[in-house]
């Protein structure tokens, strides 16, 4: 029997875990980058979507029972995961599997987070796991859950919980929890108004971070609790704060394990917040590390041929500085500044580009200037295009943040799309 001293204690656990990604949220602080896609097909980082990072953390940690829970505009979603993640070996038990609402147990469509785990749960007993872990489809970071399958075990928990610290000014959006000396979870309250700091803290909150790690049996009879009674049927708004008084709720802290400080986990709900995440990535040293090796985020591999830099003559020069380009980009005699641009962008002559965002197989005509954007999957901007600069005119045709981020989307451009977000 391997014991915790065991070298293979945390590989029986990871693959003893079925992992359960909920991916169906509609994401609405995102505007119009979610009118035909869901959240966590959102595309990030030059050419990744945000699915891709915890199905890489599963991955990566040695959990390679996967399923994938969606319903809000799924399609593309759903074709990103085939075409990217169906290479899993289904001889050696390992999957990801696709898990739309299709009423297995209700008449209903999943009501919420919990609920959606719940009309599942023929499927989760048939792959029989002994621990399942609920993850968040649309948050990015790089975490080995390995340690807090370990964590959870040793803790002797019911449920344990996944937890960051966030500044108060933003601690209103998420799940907050007070704990004990033991880590133990002794209040939990969703988004509340008034956020209060946590214990020994004047400036910063604990923030659930949407990861749960349950034992099978207790959250079979937990969730059918939950669906008999009148509530949500949500994780953070239900099923957490009804467990306090009566379980052993224990909370992770999710921290570097080389530094012991809070590590990289982003909430890119909003436009201003998916903004900053993306453009974080060019500093010379982003704290989100996509070279590292030895921690990969997969996603699919679309073939393209390298990015192309053409032109060489004064006011007409391809140029790019602190900005990441990837495969399929042709900048044609324009300047892009502090800038990311996902794969097949086009970028024509005499074209500035700074402080931005460019989604896949958008074109930018030339002559245009464009500043503090967020450009949509396949949009074309027409030539002499000014964004960025005055705030009033932008709001008239597209949408912009309290920050002055600008967001444009096809729709917002008259231009009808035919091929899949």
């Amino acid at each position: 029997m391997l014991t915790e001293d065991s070298p293979r204690y945390v590989s029986r656990l990871t693959r003893n875990t079925l992992a359960l990604i909920l991916a169906g949220g509609r994401g609405t602080r995102l505007k119009q980058l979610t009118q035909w896609r869901a959240k966590p097909a959102v595309p990030f980082g030059g050419k990744f979507r945000i699915i891709d990072f915890p199905l890489s953390n599963c991955v990566n940690s040695g959990i390679r029972r996967i399923g994938v829970l969606t319903q809000y505009k799924a399609h593309s979603l759903i074709r990103h995961i085939r075409q990217g993640w169906s290479s899993l070996r289904a001889d050696f038990g390992e999957f990801v599997e696709l898990l739309p609402a299709q009423q297995r147990i209700e008449t209903s469509w999943y009501l919420g987070t919990a609920d959606a785990v719940y009309q599942s749960l023929d499927i989760v007993r048939m792959h029989n796991p002994e621990l399942v872990l609920i993850l968040a489809g649309d948050h990015v970071y790089k975490m080995d859950y390995g340690p807090l399958l370990a964590y959870h075990v040793e803790k002797g928990a019911n449920v344990t919980v996944g937890c960051i610290e966030v500044p108060l000014a933003e601690a209103s959006a998420f799940g907050l929890m007070n704990i004990d000396t033991d880590n133990r979870v002794a209040a939990f309250q969703e988004k509340p108004a008034e956020p209060q700091p946590m214990p020994g803290s004047q400036t910063h909150a604990l923030a659930s971070m949407g990861i749960y790690v349950f034992n099978r049996e207790f959250m079979f009879k937990e969730l059918g609790a939950d669906a008999r009674r009148s509530s949500e049927h949500d994780f953070g708004k239900d099923i957490i704060p009804s467990l306090i008084d009566h379980a052993r709720v224990i909370a992770y802290p999710f921290r570097d394990p080389a530094t012991g400080e809070q590590a990289y986990w982003r909430d890119v709900g909003t436009v201003d917040a998916f903004w900053r995440a993306n453009l974080e990535l060019v500093a010379v040293t982003p704290e989100l590390n996509l070279y590292d090796r030895e921690w990969p985020i997969w996603t699919f591999q679309e073939q393209l041929p390298p990015a192309k830099f053409v032109f060489d003559e004064d006011q007409r020069r391809g140029m790019v500085v602190d900005s990441m380009v990837s495969g399929g980009c042709i900048v044609s005699g324009a300047y892009l500044r502090r800038s990311v641009l996902f794969s097949s962008v086009v970028v024509d002559e005499r074209t500035q580009v700074e402080d931005s965002v460019i989604l896949p197989e958008a074109r930018i005509e030339a002559g245009c200037r464009i500043r503090n954007a967020v450009i949509d999957k396949h949009c074309r901007i027409a030539a002499g295009t000014v964004i960025g600069e005055d705030p009033v005119e932008d709001a008239r045709r597209f949408h912009v943040t309290p920050s002055g981020v600008v967001l444009i989307t096809p729709d917002m451009l008259g231009q009808e799309i035919h091929v899949v977000y």
